[in-house]
């Protein structure tokens, strides 16, 4: 059976990644499987701990899992550690005299409690006693119910966490209004789209970005860069030792390195290295989406419309350049000799290469009925999605360049 677990960022105050939700699919084809909860968190569980690997899919951080009613009663989560899994309470579940001591022992077991889709009932007040989250939906709760949710809930010992945030001025609405998490993809969007100067330093970055993936790719104007930067080269040397990469002999110079790496993985190396300097200002999670998409999109080709894995690749990773650079995507591609293709799909959504971003961007956010039509245009084998999905995260998450 394929594992259809997709992964949604967490956010503190500061933008930077606290967790992870896990979101679950049966399947894409159909994406409105008719199995009750119980049968979802059990395959989500299963998939996520036993078949790919909590590391592999959490990188390290907190991931949290909706359980219904008779996995709350039944204490399920405590067959996972407390430091990995965060135990996320329905709306449906009803607050009775066994759930609420099961929920009991397991925060004296130290595991964090949230309350999903939280609207205030009475009854509830136990749970919320021993929730440290409590998650809204900012987008669909109006401006008066919000406050007076705030209000009620400032007499309770929780944080709480803003779902559905999508523009940055949203996150800030949150932010002042005392919410302490954020869920959302308001990180991927650009701050305005207003045309504005691109720095000296940020163009020539872009310009290293777009010379990496000329068809006439040129070794030792790419050595030379690496090697006139200690950083940059510090950087290859932490990436060749990654788990990705296995070494045969000792590294005696960056030129040693580069040739060990090969065109391919040079071209990409330095791609990822310019894309984390453009977005130095930037939630790290901005740039791993970058790479993730690129490593995807990838992937998708050989399956797919046979389309050339490196321009599917660099797609990839110039889909988000309009969030990172706070511009236009039609302003910042003015400047970059991409070929035509590539700016048709990243500025007017037209063409092949646009239906692989789409693919990507439609699995992010668990949009399974938008993967599935586009699965179905490019001709890609369905089950394969999953797999590659979890091999660009693992693929991002250890390319160490953040």
């Amino acid at each position: 059976m394929e594992a259809y677990v997709a992964r949604q960022p967490i956010f503190n105050k500061k933008m930077e990644r606290w967790g992870y939700e896990l979101l679950f699919r049966d399947g894409i084809s159909d994406f409105f499987p008719e199995i009750d909860g119980d049968t979802a968190t059990s395959k989500v569980l299963s998939n996520s701990f036993f078949v790919i690997g909590i590391d592999r899919i959490s990188a390290g951080k907190r991931v949290f899992i909706n359980f219904p009613q008779d996995f709350v009663v039944r204490k399920v989560p405590t067959m996972f550690p407390p430091e990995r899994i965060g135990i996320e309470i329905l709306e449906e579940v009803r607050p009775d005299e066994e759930v609420v001591t099961a929920c009991k022992e397991m925060v004296r077991k130290g595991y964090v409690l949230a309350l999903d889709d939280f609207c205030f009932r009475p009854e509830l007040e136990p749970l919320i006693d021993l929730a440290s989250i409590i998650k809204i939906d900012f987008m669909s709760t109006p401006a008066d119910e919000m406050n007076s949710l705030i209000d009620k809930l400032s007499h309770f010992k929780v944080k709480l966490l803003a779902e559905k945030v999508e523009t940055y001025e949203e996150f800030q609405q949150a932010l002042d209004l005392g919410f302490g998490y954020f869920q959302g993809y308001f990180f991927s969007k650009p701050l305005t789209l207003k045309a504005k100067d691109i720095s000296p330093s940020k163009l020539n970055l872009m310009m290293v970005m777009a010379e990496a993936n000329r068809e006439d790719f040129r070794f030792d104007e790419l050595e030379k860069f690496i090697s006139s930067d200690v950083g940059i080269s510090y950087k290859l040397l932490r990436y060749i030792n990654s788990a990705f990469f296995k070494r045969v002999q000792e590294i005696s110079s960056i030129k040693h390195a580069i040739v060990l790496l090969g065109e391919k993985e040079v071209r990409r190396f330095v791609s990822l290295i310019a894309m984390a300097g453009l977005a130095s200002d930037k939630p790290n999670e901005l740039v791993r989406s970058s790479i993730i998409r690129a490593r995807m999109c990838e992937l998708l080709g050989p399956g797919g419309l046979k389309k050339d894995g490196s321009e599917l690749f660099t797609v990839g990773l110039f889909s988000l350049i309009d969030a990172i650079l706070d511009d236009s995507m039609e302003n910042i591609l003015k400047k970059l000799p991409l070929s035509e293709r590539i700016k048709d799909a990243l500025v007017k959504g037209e063409g092949e290469l646009a239906d692989y971003v789409n693919i990507i961007s439609f699995y992010e956010v668990a949009d399974w009925a938008g993967v599935s039509r586009m699965v179905a245009k490019t001709g890609i084998e369905e089950k394969k999605i999953p797999e590659y999905y979890l091999e660009a995260v693992g693929w991002a998450d250890s390319s160490q360049v953040f």
